[in-house]
């Protein structure tokens, strides 16, 4: 006599799948959202430190001044 737990679903099996298929959408666009973000702090990042370096090597410019009458 064989099991019925042993015996294959199809629904079981085709809502596996459905779900499967939803996880790995849910997980590519999780992916491309942290890539993104970590595309954009490195990018702001670099333009900071440039932006530091760049302003600490010129130094201030003195204030103009002003014409006497």
């Amino acid at each position: 006599m064989s099991n019925p737990w042993l015996k294959k679903n199809p629904f079981m099996s085709m809502w596996l799948s459905g779900a499967n298929s939803v996880v790995n959408s849910a997980r590519g666009r999780m992916a491309a959202e942290a890539k993104r973000q970590s595309t954009t702090a490195v990018n702001k990042a670099a333009s900071d430190m440039l932006t530091f370096w760049t302003d600490a090597m010129t130094g201030s410019t003195a204030p103009k001044r002003r014409r006497k009458r």
